[in-house]
């Protein structure tokens, strides 16, 4: 096999000409910066859980790329064109990657509720209505969809008509992407609801086969694409973390997080992340085992 990317969390080979092997590795990134430390099984947690999914995908008859896996942190997909130049991507092209992040949320979390608190985006946007208070872990009244840019730097927003040119898509395109998002979903939400879990909000990647059928890639519904909470704890009135939101916590807490954005805005050189503390590395390999147990129902 023929090596052709690196990614964050994984390695990319070339097969042949219709299939790419993705192999995942134990790394952990946040605010697209993968951090100095390994963390154990996180790789094979991750590709097997992506794995599930697909699985259910193919049963409810909703395209993708997942074609096998050959090993615990390995899968085979079918092999897409990634094309940067975005003018030479239009309403007749295919086979190609679609150059965007689809991201869902369904409760006021994470980046979102900063962005409100600095009125980057309006609670009437969310559907409340005007003047509303959006307290943490408010459940949204409509699902809030976003799309921000997939092979930039750094992931930018962008609102649906610059997406829908980016990406050289019709109304109906941009129109089914956002309703299989909501189908996929709902797919997540019915199974992981049997097992105490609340689907928070979620990241999804798309790309058009040969005959521009849209096809759901990459990997979702995991710990690094998604945010999950204990359903029992909600209850109670408490919020409790199942993803690596704790480890972006983490950075938020030792003044990391702001130096780096900071510098962002200001375009100056961004400081380098700080590995993690061991006790934050194991704490992070058993919640990808634990939380592969529970979103599966499988044994790792």
């Amino acid at each position: 096999m023929e090596h052709i990317m690196t990614g964050k969390v994984k390695e990319v080979y070339k097969v042949d000409d219709d299939t790419l092997e993705f192999a995942y590795t134990d790394n952990i990134s946040v605010f697209d910066k993968i951090i100095p430390s390994q963390v154990p099984h996180k790789g094979a947690t991750l590709c097997r859980t992506a794995k599930y999914w697909f699985n259910l995908l193919t049963k409810e008859g909703i395209n993708n790329h997942y074609l096998s896996e050959p090993s615990q942190n390995t899968m085979r997909v079918k092999r897409v064109d990634i094309i940067r130049d975005y003018d030479k991507i239009d309403t007749t092209t295919t086979n190609y990657l679609i150059p965007l992040e689809v991201i869902c949320r369904y409760y006021a979390a994470g980046s979102l509720l900063d962005r409100i608190k600095s009125g980057k985006v309006a609670v009437e946007d969310l559907g409340f209505p005007a003047g509303h208070e959006v307290v943490r872990g408010e459940r949204l009244p409509t699902p809030f969809i976003e799309f921000t840019t997939k092979l930039e730097e750094h992931d930018m927003n962008l609102t649906e008509a610059e997406a829908k040119e980016m990406a050289g898509l019709t109304d109906a395109e941009i129109q089914e992407i956002k309703d299989t998002v909501l189908r996929v979903d709902a797919i997540i939400e019915r199974e992981a609801g049997k097992r105490g879990l609340i689907h928070c909000d979620g990241k999804k990647e798309f790309a058009f086969d040969k005959e521009r059928r849209l096809m759901v890639i990459d990997t979702f519904g995991t710990l690094d694409e998604d945010r999950w909470w204990d359903a029992d704890e909600y209850a109670r009135g408490n919020i409790v973390e199942l993803s690596k939101e704790f480890v972006r916590q983490y950075y938020r807490e030792s003044g990391y997080h702001k130096a780096l954005y900071d510098a962002r805005d200001a375009g100056a050189e961004e400081p380098d992340i700080p590995a993690l503390p061991q006790d934050i590395v194991d704490r992070v390999s058993r919640l990808y085992v634990d939380m592969y147990e529970r979103i599966t129902g499988e044994t790792f």
